[in-house]
């Protein structure tokens, strides 16, 4: 018998453990993983450590009612974050530097989606950590956080830097041209954002997971809301600010020295700092491809985005709230599936009963027999009741929005719940997918969900008012 990577006792698997192999990773006929033989003696302190980590789950003593409450304040308060944010979009792209270098719209989904690629990947892998009782002592909490803090820190400096060169070559594949001295600009205001950001909200993670782990309540239901409710609000302020204060100061070189003074000092002493740590050196140098790969897809988005936002202009002041809502209420589900999985088998291993794939309907992740579906329907109804508050904050809020009305809002409603269908069916199958590759869903799985949510949330969004317009027309 050995230890898995999740922590917990677990058999060695092949042909003589009674395992079949599935793919890329190895099913157990018999559940979640057997303990450790009941008669061998010297397995039985092994057999002890796996039955408390099984009765002290968390989501075992949980209801449907218990999780709703836990995740609908949290979820409310990041709508309300992102009703914010969209309301400074909703204003600052009629500022000066927005009308001049328009590429900045295209950095708009990936920076906000930095919270996805980010902050809640770091929210999930310390919520898997307290849930192992990694953040009962100063000491094992300690290396965690200053190693998970700088390794949030140099992502987000390279990200930033990639989601500036992405923006451009978007842009001049549209066939506008850029110059060198606003593409400076994009890179400066793209890396300041993030790594200001990041840092902020990096530190508040930290205190609450460790908040959430003294009072009692499951931090992965609390922790990636609250990431969101501050994150694209101050991402959006930060990114307005620093482009509209670069934009005034063009031409006086400090922008260049920003961009010198990340990539060849924020960055490397990040990474090495997270490269000391046994808890980041791995995802140091393997968890690039999530991030990159979710930069891109959000930015498509944002080219969406750029072109449509002139026709549709009030699409700005709803396009953080769509986006995020419905990915952070995913995010929630894929991090409580991966702290699940942590708990009850070894990377790589799944029991056959769970495997999502006997059951490849889109249905089945509302219905079907997989303990994970009465979590997405309690998630599946807050959507609706989250997004009307939010649409009433939007309309109370902005003067600009007083026509929001029925037949907009039964479309838009329409929206959401399409696209939290499909991120949540997405999240279940992307998650088992990851874990049976032995790829840590806590680092990989959140990044492409907030990407897609970005991503198909504008398009959602753009039929949405295209579909409004027809209707106009319609009724004159």
């Amino acid at each position: 018998s050995h230890f898995g990577s999740s922590g917990r006792p677990a058999r060695k698997m092949g042909a003589d453990a009674g395992g079949t192999s599935h793919g890329d990773a190895v099913l157990l006929p018999d559940g979640e993983g057997a303990p450790p033989a009941e008669d061998d003696e010297a397995e039985r302190p092994q057999r002890q450590l796996w039955q408390q980590q099984v009765d002290s789950d968390p989501e075992d003593t949980e209801n449907s009612l218990s999780t709703g409450l836990q995740i609908f304040f949290p979820f409310i308060l990041a709508g309300l974050g992102m009703v914010c944010a969209g309301l400074v979009l909703d204003v600052v792209v009629e500022w000066e530097v927005f009308r001049n270098v328009r590429e900045i719209y295209i950095l708009v989904p990936p920076l906000l989606g930095l919270k996805g690629n980010l902050e809640m990947t770091l929210a999930s892998r310390l919520a898997t950590h307290a849930s192992l009782d990694t953040f009962d002592s100063f000491e094992t909490a300690k290396p965690l956080v200053i190693g998970n803090l700088a390794l949030v820190q140099c992502q987000a400096v390279v990200v930033g830097f990639l989601a500036a060169i992405v923006a451009t070559l978007m842009s001049v594949m549209t066939g506008d041209l850029i110059s060198m001295d606003h593409f400076v600009l994009l890179c400066s205001s793209s890396m300041a954002t993030a790594s200001i950001a990041s840092l902020a909200l990096g530190i508040i993670m930290v205190a609450v997971v460790a908040g959430s782990k003294h009072v009692g309540i499951n931090p992965d239901n609390v922790a990636a809301p609250i990431a969101a409710s501050l994150g694209d609000f101050i991402t959006l302020l930060l990114l307005a600010w620093i482009s509209n204060k670069m934009w005034e100061l063009e031409g006086s070189w400090l922008d260049v020295c920003l961009v010198a003074f990340y990539l060849l000092a924020v960055a490397p002493l990040s990474a090495w700092m997270a490269w000391q740590s046994e808890h980041t050196a791995p995802v140091l140098f393997r968890g690039w491809k999530p991030v990159l790969a979710s930069m891109c897809i959000s930015s498509g988005g944002g080219l969406i985005f750029d072109n449509v936002v002139e026709r549709f202009p009030r699409m700005a002041a709803f396009q953080p709230v769509m986006n995020g809502a419905g990915a952070n209420l995913c995010a929630i589900q894929a991090s409580r599936i991966s702290t699940y999985l942590h708990r009850h088998a070894s990377l790589g291993v799944i029991s056959e009963d769970e495997d999502p794939r006997r059951e490849p309907w889109p249905c089945a992740v509302f219905c079907g027999d997989n303990m994970h579906a009465g979590t997405a329907r309690t998630l599946m109804f807050l959507i609706v009741p989250g997004q009307v508050i939010f649409l009433f904050a939007i309309r109370a809020l902005a003067p600009d929005e007083q026509g929001v009305g029925v037949v907009f809002s039964i479309i838009y409603l329409a929206a959401a719940l399409v696209q939290v269908w499909l991120l949540l069916y997405v999240c279940l199958h992307l998650v088992y997918f990851q874990w049976r590759r032995g790829t840590d869903p806590d680092s990989a799985a959140v990044p492409y969900l907030t990407a897609i949510g970005d991503l198909c949330g504008t398009a959602l969004l753009a039929i949405t008012f295209w579909l409004l317009s027809v209707v106009d027309e319609a009724t004159g």
